[in-house]
């Protein structure tokens, strides 16, 4: 049977291109991904870089740890504490020691991102004078070259003038490295009087010794000395985004790639009933046609998996470029040298392509000889039993565990990976009940073209609901970019508006004011509250830790806010409990967390480490999840005030109040915002990584399905010689076989499309549902311009992959075509 698969290739040629093209290309894809996703699993180490000559750093310890049955739970903590000056003044009698501060610094004209330093800690870099002198008295700074010499600069800090620059030989141009002002060591001390860290030219041994009653501090050495770094963490921070965008973009990517090419290895064998009945009158056994349709997978799989490792080894620099491009992946990150992917990208490639035909080929054995004497073009029994219990079987799974997650915990459906993986479950049923849904939908959708006078219509809806199979395979690609486009824009998009009016209605301030790096000091505060015809709430941005089920330590984004003044800008969503019950010794939590009853008090541990027992004042409801806690001043040690929220008082002049609030707000570096311009700028906002990776999971499906679905209508037109023929023979001109085909292309994409719409709705709504349940009223956003930009790209294709297939078919004469053999 192996020679007459050979033969059967060259006979039937642009079936075997087609489904050659939809498995290399898809194992080219899940080659691509792997190999980008492997690209994101190690981040190269760091040498240190503001420290780079130091011996020793003592630095205030900026990391919880938590002991728990199994092992030590680490959080990053949002406010670390500095090194004492008891302790600075017991290490100086080790060695000479040089204090390092850090602080934001706002310059006119100057970096987003800028910060001050002491200027004796510059030579540890080794930054390296350039151009002018070390600063000497106040007023005067050094740059690291974004301000030159002479310059007089505006800052936050008073005004300044340039007397040198710096250069950092060891990295010039470094991505992430600061872009920094340095005073001289004492108004730097005046400025930021807290202690960052302290470089101690000692013994570590003897370093370690004296700080060895201090938990509170790290000694740092060596390697470890990137530590003391702005972000040292940087690198594996990018990397862990990518590779949760890699992750996402390649699971879609890999589910659209096995659903395409199985649903096209499938429509392939089902084109050849005909020729397996021949086969079967001449004397093959079901066995060996079997045998037959498995031996060609196994050559197609082989030399098409084989091929689509290649295109991956092609394709995933251009992934791993476009993500540094976008700003999404460090300027290092670059495709290494990982073999695992390519091993699972040809050994899936080969299990689809058998997979694929596994079925087909039973059902191939399964043709009787009488099969070949049938000329009817209608499909029958194209619902096996094994088709009805897995589809139906996989909708219901679908529908009952939506059930489920809405009855038990609703705040699932609003997760990522949720959202992202369910519409798969709901597209693989409806593509395998797509032989159900194929004739009602078609004639419905062709009800009145086909009642318009002429018989093209009436012949465009009878050829798409004769042909089942054909109309399904067809319909697959089509049904999978508009429901992952629906479903995963319209999921971002829902809980993005959801957000904002969460947000919107829990606050009740009039204005907003946003600081800039640092926040607002005690004056600047006391500026915008000496505004007459206002109330003032003025917050810091926090953290707490809590230890919950033992194990896990779960860091909470917390708001430190004075109570009265917070009642009087904000309505919390509270189920339980009261703001004003908010004190020193309480918080108000969601309830999200472990322990949320009204008067029990929970462990916590702040955000500089300190840990405290606090009675809980109130709990808020999930909303859209990560709602937060609130705590009082006194348990946010550290923490600058970010945000005033502003309300006006009865009869306030809105005009003169936001003049006032301006001219404030100005003099320390902030911006006032109305309510509404608030919530629009900081809510919705999905994350960049998150946007972009949606982006390249559509891009990349609309592309693939795209190529996929041309290649099934090529496959399938090819198939319809004879039929076009007999169109002409009929007296259908040359132009009008042309118009059917079309027409029928644009039907069978409108099926397609509508039952994406579908899954899309019913995703949707079940998240819509959750949001109600949570109790947020919110509308449902349908990206109706994607989900109609990915339904033209597939007309377009459609129509031009059918004409031009049948244009070719049509250059033979009609009387030639209708005695073609098969």
């Amino acid at each position: 049977m192996l020679s007459v698969a050979l033969r059967t290739v060259r006979t039937r040629w642009v079936t075997f291109v087609g489904s050659f093209v939809a498995l290399a290309l898809g194992v080219g894809l899940i080659a691509t991904m792997g190999l980008a996703l492997a690209a994101t699993l190690d981040a190269p180490e760091r040498q240190p870089e503001r420290f780079n000559t130091a011996t020793v750093v003592v630095k205030g310890n900026d990391t919880l740890r938590v002991d728990s049955p199994i092992g030590d739970r680490t959080r990053k903590l949002a406010h670390p504490k500095p090194v004492a000056p008891d302790l600075a003044r017991r290490l100086a009698a080790l060695g000479p020691t040089t204090e390092d501060r850090s602080f934001p610094v706002r310059a006119e004209g100057g970096p987003g991102r800028l910060v001050g330093h002491p200027w004796s800690v510059a030579a540890f870099a080794p930054y390296t004078l350039d151009a002018g002198r070390a600063p000497r008295a106040d007023g005067e700074v050094v740059t690291t070259g974004w301000a030159r010499p002479g310059e007089r600069l505006t800052t936050d800090r008073g005004p300044v003038t340039v007397v040198g620059t710096v250069a950092h030989p060891g990295a010039p141009k470094t991505p992430g490295f600061e872009n920094a002002v340095f005073w001289n060591d004492a108004e730097a001390a005046r400025l930021s009087p807290a202690i960052d860290q302290l470089v101690v030219a000692a013994d570590p041994v003897a370093v370690r010794a004296a700080v060895s009653q201090d938990p509170d501090v790290r000694v740092l050495t060596g390697r470890d000395i990137r530590y003391a770094d702005p972000d040292p963490e940087r690198d594996s921070e990018a990397l862990l985004a990518v590779n949760a965008m890699l992750g996402t973009a390649g699971g879609v990517t890999g589910f659209v790639s096995v659903f395409v090419v199985a649903s096209t290895f499938a429509f392939a064998v089902a084109q050849r009933r005909k020729e397996f009945a021949l086969l079967r009158t001449a004397g093959a056994t079901p066995g060996q046609i079997r045998r037959m349709v498995l031996a060609e997978a196994l050559l197609l799989g082989v030399a098409a998996s084989a091929f689509g490792c290649l295109l991956g080894s092609y394709g995933a620099p251009l992934v791993a470029q476009w993500s540094v491009d976008g700003d999404i992946a460090p300027r290092w990150f670059a495709i290494g040298d990982a073999t695992w992917p390519y091993h699972l990208a040809f050994w899936t490639g080969l299990l689809v392509s058998l997979a694929g035909v596994v079925a087909a080929s039973w059902r191939a054995g399964r043709v009787g000889p009488a099969e070949a004497l049938r000329e009817a073009a209608v499909d029958t029994r194209t619902m096996t039993w094994g088709r009805w219990i897995l589809g139906a079987g996989l909708l219901l799974t679908g529908l009952a565990t939506l059930a489920y997650a809405l009855l038990a915990d609703p705040s699932d459906l609003l997760h990522r990976k949720t959202y992202t993986s369910r519409p798969m479950l709901l597209i693989v049923a409806f593509a395998l009940l797509a032989p159900v849904l194929v004739r009602p939908l078609v004639r419905l959708i062709a009800w009145l073209p086909a009642r318009l006078p002429g018989a093209g219509g009436m012949l465009v809806r009878e050829n798409a609901a004769a042909g089942v199979r054909r109309t399904a395979a067809i319909a697959a690609p089509v049904l999978v970019t508009v429901a992952l486009a629906g479903s995963l824009l319209g999921a971002t998009a829902t809980l993005n508006e959801a957000k904002a009016r969460e947000v919107s209605r829990r606050t009740t301030a009039d204005y907003v004011i946003t600081g800039g790096a640092g926040g607002f000091d005690r004056a600047a505060v006391d500026r915008i509250r000496a505004v007459p015809g206002t109330a003032v709430s003025a917050t810091a941005e926090t953290a707490v830790y809590v230890l919950e089920e033992g194990v896990a330590l779960i860091r909470s984004d917390a708001r430190a806010v004075d109570p009265a003044a917070l009642a009087r800008t904000a309505e919390l969503l509270l189920t339980a409990g009261s703001v004003a019950d908010l004190d020193d010794g309480s918080v108000i939590v969601t309830e999200e967390w472990e322990r949320h009853a009204v008067g029990s008090t929970v462990d916590v541990w702040l955000g500089d480490g300190t840990r405290k027992s606090l009675r809980i004042a109130g709990v808020m409801s999930i909303g859209t999840g990560n709602n937060g806690a609130y705590v009082t001043a006194a348990n946010a040690a550290g923490a600058p005030v970010d945000r005033i929220d502003v309300r006006l008082s009865p009869g306030a002049d809105a005009t003169a109040v936001g003049s006032g609030l301006a001219e404030a707000a100005e003099q320390a570096g902030g911006k006032v915002l109305t309510k509404d311009q608030w919530v629009a700028a900081g809510y919705p906002e999905t994350k960049r990584t998150t946007r972009l990776g949606f982006l390249l999971v559509l891009g990349i499906a609309l592309l693939y399905t795209g190529i996929g679905l041309a290649n099934t209508l090529v496959m399938a037109t090819s198939d319809r010689a004879r039929d076009l023929a007999v169109l002409r023979l009929a007296g259908a001109t040359r132009w009008q076989v042309l118009r059917l085909v079309a027409w029928e292309a644009l039907l069978v994409v409108l099926v397609g499309a509508v039952v994406g719409t579908l899954v899309a709705a019913l995703n949707l709504g079940g998240m819509q549902a959750a949001l109600g349940l949570l109790g947020v009223r919110s509308p449902l956003v349908i990206p109706w311009d994607v989900m109609g930009a990915s339904f033209a790209a597939c007309v377009a294709l459609a129509v031009v992959s059918a004409a031009a297939s049948a244009a070719v078919s049509l250059r033979r004469p009609a009387i030639e075509l209708a005695g073609v053999r098969e």
